[in-house]
């Protein structure tokens, strides 16, 4: 049998025809004929391909290579600034706001631990939610909590600058306040972990340690205070009059956060907020809570528009206090009648009327013009100039001594003193003029207050004819409540004006005191002639012809004038209702204390200053007397006679 190799394996290639297969010569049918051997398949070279490959990743890595001087060596500087921004963050260390305290150290306004309730725009985007309306979810959650209006809010989420890192959402919120939102994000972020539907969307939610200003007393001596705006900065008052110093100097701190949240094991750096200082007034907490009560009960009780009153230490020229009515609560500003929100102690410019005739008679007395017992005889009318002059009410002649009259306020007899002051009447408007002025009318009292009147006192060569005359009793000149206080003040110092101080001094942050500076004084009159005049006003008092005689204080003597003046509106520009006033100092004969009030149109019960303001002046005098541990004197009253016999 011969031997048959094994048939080559065949590639199939395209279908033929079939055709018929014919019987070879030589070979019987029925035997299959045999096949011819398959060619064998032959591979191409691989080397084409190889290069190819080769030269697609060297032209790729060209590319990174390109890509990475660019990024490294080229553009390094710009690359790391950009990651530098948006890696690291610098905020504002509020400092801490001074204290106001009273003269003895007792807190009016102080700082409390608050937050500034922040987030960053970029943690609400789509992109890091996951859903489309993540502002609005954060806006709902945070608005009832806030306060605030909830489109207000979500618009701030959503800001315009797609790349605005930092928005505030709001500021001085209270520890209570933050604590609950990171207690509703902290909830958010649990059941986040394990309800994939839930979205934390108040990740992005921070807070930045800040301050609020209180006000521990509320409406006591806020006229005198003030109040600080929604920027932090003093709006009124003492706040805004020592803002730089209340202040201090705020700090710096960048850190890198990530998320929003800080990185504790990457460095930060700070710059730390120097505190303010605490500023210490002169005012005792104590009496200004007696003058505050006091006017507030009368001025509600005569429904009066306002009024004041000012306690002031006779020898230093310090406001012991300085009340309004109607006031007004710094702790909550939007209940706050904006009428109300100044000093109107300060900020009022009006008539004084009758308590302006001290300043008269002491001009009488220093030019040697007359004498507390010089005869002044007293018609029931007064012309002069193109006006009839007459007293506040309906009278015989009187025969008063200069004493009676000032006791009586009469204007008629006041007019007639003051005329003795020169040889003609402009020579006696010149004399007058210059003491008003030496006196403070028409100046600043040295205060420095926010919004302080200086009033109103025109040169002599411009005074009316009516204003010859009623300048002389308290019409036709404007003043504030202090600079009428300071007149009697300067009476009862022996005619030493001491300019008026409300700041007693400043505690630094490293502890130093640095007291205020000496305050100005000016002698007005002699010594002789205070004292004088401090008798005098006694019999205002304490004589039964006087005035006022309800503000009597059982076991002092009292110093005092009544005054009840023309008022002139200030919507109308036109004379409408009184201003009510009194002022004094006690004990008259030792003087400590000088207390003055004024009421502004009463329309209920008297207006007249000796019924409304007189037991105001009592009441707030009494006060203070005990309060400065200030005893009598026990020495009688001179009685210097009233009237004289024709």
């Amino acid at each position: 049998m011969t031997d048959r190799q094994p048939p080559r394996r065949r590639v199939p290639g395209p279908a033929r025809p079939a055709r018929p297969v014919r019987p070879a010569a030589g070979r019987r049918p029925g035997r299959a004929p045999a096949r011819r051997p398959a060619p064998a398949l032959r591979l191409g070279s691989p080397r084409p391909r190889l290069r190819m490959v080769g030269l697609g990743l060297t032209l790729v890595l060209c590319v990174f290579v390109v890509r990475l001087l660019q990024v490294q060596a080229v553009d390094a500087g710009a690359y790391a600034a950009k990651a530098e921004r948006n890696r690291y963050v610098v905020h504002t260390l509020a400092a801490q706001r001074g204290e106001i305290t009273d003269r003895n150290g007792v807190a009016l306004a102080t700082s409390v631990d608050a937050y500034d309730i922040t987030a960053d725009p970029t943690l609400f985007t789509p992109e890091q939610l996951k859903v489309d309306d993540g502002p609005e979810q954060a806006a709902a959650l945070l608005a009832p909590i806030l306060g605030l209006d909830q489109q207000e809010l979500t618009d701030k989420l959503r800001p315009a600058d797609k790349k605005l890192r930092y928005v505030r959402l709001a500021v001085r919120q209270t520890p209570q306040v933050w604590k609950q939102i990171r207690d509703l994000r902290s909830a958010l972020a649990a059941k986040a972990e394990t309800d994939r539907s839930t979205v934390n969307v108040l990740a992005g939610v921070l807070a930045e340690p800040s301050s609020k200003r209180v006000y521990p007393n509320g409406e006591l001596a806020a006229g005198i205070l003030g109040w600080v705006n929604a920027e932090g900065k003093g709006g009124g008052g003492v706040e805004q009059q020592l803002d730089e110093r209340l202040a201090g100097e705020d700090g710096k701190i960048r850190y890198a956060q990530s998320g929003g949240h800080q990185v504790p094991t990457v460095g930060s750096t700070e710059t730390p907020a120097v505190p303010g200082s605490d500023v210490e007034l002169t005012i005792d907490r104590d009496i200004q809570w007696a003058a505050q009560n006091a006017i507030g009960e009368q001025v509600e009780k005569s429904r009066a528009d306002r009024g004041y009153v000012i306690v002031q230490d006779t020898r230093t020229g310090e406001i012991l206090a300085m009340a309004n009515s109607p006031g007004f609560d710094p702790n909550d500003l939007s209940t706050a009648d904006a009428a109300a929100m100044g000093n109107a102690a300060l900020q009022d410019a009006y008539e004084p009327g009758s308590t302006a005739k001290v300043m008269s008679m002491a001009a009488v007395l220093e030019e040697s013009a007359a004498t507390p017992l010089t005869h002044v005889v007293v018609p029931n009318r007064l012309h002069r100039g193109d006006r009839l002059f007459k007293d506040d009410i309906d009278h015989p002649t009187w025969y008063l001594t200069l004493n009676g009259v000032l006791a009586k306020s009469s204007n008629i007899g006041t007019i007639l003193a003051v005329g003795q002051l020169g040889k003609t009447q402009e020579q006696a408007n010149e004399v007058l003029y210059r003491y008003l002025r030496e006196f403070g009318i028409g100046e600043y009292t040295g205060l420095g207050f926010p919004g302080e009147t200086r009033g109103i006192l025109a040169p002599p060569d411009t005074w009316s004819t009516s204003q010859q005359f009623t300048i002389p009793f308290g019409q036709g000149v404007s003043i504030n409540a202090m600079q009428a206080a300071s007149v009697y003040s300067t009476i009862a110092n022996g005619g030493v004006r001491v300019e008026p101080t409300l700041v007693r001094g400043t505690k630094e942050a490293d502890g130093r005191f640095i007291p205020a500076p000496e305050p100005k004084k000016t002698r007005v009159v002699s010594a002789k002639t205070a004292k004088t005049l401090a008798r005098m006003l006694e019999s205002v008092v304490d004589d039964e012809e006087g005035t006022g005689t309800r503000a009597r204080i059982p076991g002092y003597r009292v110093a005092g004038k009544t005054g009840t003046a023309n008022r002139v509106d200030p919507d109308t520009g036109k004379y409408h209702g009184y201003t009510s006033s009194f002022a004094g100092f006690a004990p008259a004969d030792k003087p400590r204390i000088t207390v003055y009030c004024a009421i502004q149109n009463a329309t209920r019960g008297d207006y007249f200053g000796g019924q409304i303001c007189g037991p105001v002046y009592k009441k707030v005098m009494a006060f203070a007397l005990k309060t400065l541990q200030v005893p009598p004197t026990g020495a009688k009253p001179a009685n210097i006679p009233v009237t004289f016999r024709p």
